[in-house]
């Protein structure tokens, strides 16, 4: 337990053969290998995506290519992030020539699901693609431009069409590369999660299926079901972030990234509620559980999915951002994301923001069926979920509802074996009079 305003990993440098790491937001969850590792991907995708015979491009690939050739601002930021030096990454080679060989290489993603590795494993493939621009200026200011970001949502919508289909099943399966085989099934840990053995595919009917595989019954129990004072973890995630006293306005985009509760919660009359209040914010691993539960009993006030952007990344951080804090504190107020308010039963913890956020790729924000104005919820029932793709959650707190986050809860120092903080396991307590 620490009384610090943020408690956070610390700062610190790291090198790995010369080369920065890339953001933690990417490479922490395991959504990103070392340098090395991706580059060598890149190299074996631009080779497949070249193979083809047929190059033609998807239609909201094509909308990009129309974007870019008809706005100049957009041609202009998509050809210098090409021939710019990313501040945030050291690579060894150019892996892209032209805009034209990014949009194949887009392409080619749209085209497939991601395969499992035992090292050096790209659970994002778009983001490794646009990786390298994501860390120039150009890249920077075209990844928040608005048209940008709506043809950016067209191409992850087919690619999200795709992964929801039966097409998408081709890495579901025992040899190499497959996530069936014995070296994911233990990664994975498939012995959790529903499914059937002896079934093709164990049964699921596409990758995004497989992607939000539910738990067997009892594989994590709510903590203190009857004891409306413990709140429990709403999604498998491991601590990235509390921050109390968190202010109605703030500079969310410079180094510290401070929360800023109106951009967050997308200027809901909720934040005059909320304002010094607590936010703990986690990250999911990319082999992980990706659905939300409830961690308080209560009825919902509002849920809904808040439009953002998808491959931004916070700037202010320069040539630090392969350390913590990384940008996660910044995309939680930019990203797509879903807001669900809860006011729970419990008078003593009042109003409860749950803050699933998508980072990279698809990562859309499903809210569940009946999670609406009205409904009430028990704790540890399911929210929503992710599909595939990057994701971190907030969950927000009126001012004096927290007495102790628990130990597991607490982000570690840097340079310890971070600690996932299991689904509907206790995550605090509240004050009592």
């Amino acid at each position: 337990m620490t009384d610090d305003k943020h408690t956070s990993p610390s700062h610190h440098s790291s090198s790995n053969g010369g080369h920065q790491h890339r953001p933690p937001h990417l490479q922490r969850g395991g959504w990103l290998p070392a340098q090395d590792e991706l580059e060598a991907w890149l190299d074996g995708h631009r080779s497949r995506a070249h193979e083809r015979e047929d190059r033609s491009l998807r239609p909201s690939v094509q909308a990009l290519a129309g974007l870019i050739a008809t706005d100049p601002v957009v041609r202009m930021q998509f050809t210098l992030m090409l021939e710019q030096e990313p501040r945030t990454r050291n690579y060894a080679g150019q892996h892209i020539s032209s805009v034209d060989e990014l949009l194949l290489l887009i392409d080619e993603v749209t085209r497939t699901a991601p395969a499992f590795a035992e090292h050096g494993m790209v659970s994002t493939p778009f983001a490794a693609v646009l990786d390298r621009t994501m860390g120039t200026p150009a890249g920077e200011a075209a990844y928040r431009n608005p048209r940008v970001n709506e043809a950016l949502h067209g191409i992850l919508a087919e690619w999200e069409e795709f992964l929801n289909s039966e097409d998408s099943l081709g890495t579901l399966h025992d040899g190499p590369g497959g996530w069936m085989s014995e070296a994911a099934r233990t990664v994975v840990g498939i012995d959790q999660f529903q499914h059937d053995p002896e079934a093709r595919h164990w049964g699921f009917t596409s990758w995004n299926d497989f992607f939000t595989r539910r738990l067997r019954e009892g594989a994590r129990p709510v903590a203190s079901p009857d004891d409306d004072s413990v709140i429990v973890s709403s999604c498998e995630a491991t601590p990235y972030q509390i921050s109390r006293d968190v202010q109605r306005r703030d500079a969310f985009w410079v180094k510290s990234q401070p929360y800023s509760l109106e951009d967050l919660l997308a200027n809901d009359p909720a934040v005059d509620e909320l304002v010094g209040g607590v936010v703990y914010q986690a990250f999911l691993s990319a082999t992980n559980y990706h659905r939300w539960h409830a961690p308080v009993s209560g009825t919902i006030r509002r849920a809904w999915v808040q439009p953002g952007t998808y491959f931004s990344e916070a700037d202010s951080e320069g040539a630090d951002a392969a350390n913590p804090p990384d940008s996660q504190g910044y995309l939680a107020h930019v990203a797509a994301r879903a807001i669900i308010l809860i006011d729970a039963d419990d008078e003593h913890i009042g109003l409860v923001a749950v803050v699933p956020v998508g980072m990279i790729d698809v990562s859309s924000c499903v809210i569940g069926d009946g999670i609406a104005e009205g409904a009430h919820v028990s704790k540890g029932d399911e929210l929503g979920y992710f599909q595939f793709g990057g994701s971190t959650e907030c969950i927000i707190f009126q001012p004096g509802a927290i007495a102790e986050f628990a130990v597991d809860a607490i982000p570690q120092s840097a340079g310890r074996q971070p600690q996932v903080v299991p689904v509907r396991s206790a995550l605090a307590r509240a004050h009592r009079d």
